[in-house]
């Protein structure tokens, strides 16, 4: 959706909503616009994630993870 300056001020709770769920927003003053964006999609766009540090942290839980046992046959013939 597009907004003039004065109706975006006016109206800015409204359009912080449609930001987050609507999509993208433009404001237009003087026929130069500025688009309003939602954090998340912000990020998306600028490829920012978070450090290695931060994922393991706050990453996938592996607490439940089942791992196959390794087979404890040799993997070639051996010759003594």
């Amino acid at each position: 959706m597009e907004w003039k300056l004065a109706e975006a001020k006016n109206k800015l709770s409204e359009l912080v909503t449609r930001a987050t769920s609507e999509g993208p927003q433009t404001i237009r003053r003087n026929g130069v616009g500025v688009i309003v964006v939602a954090e998340e999609t912000y990020l998306e766009l600028t490829g920012q994630r978070p450090s290695f540090k931060q994922w393991l942290l706050e990453g996938p839980r592996i607490d439940d993870l089942e791992l196959p046992s390794r087979d404890p046959s040799p993997m070639r013939e051996v010759d003594l």
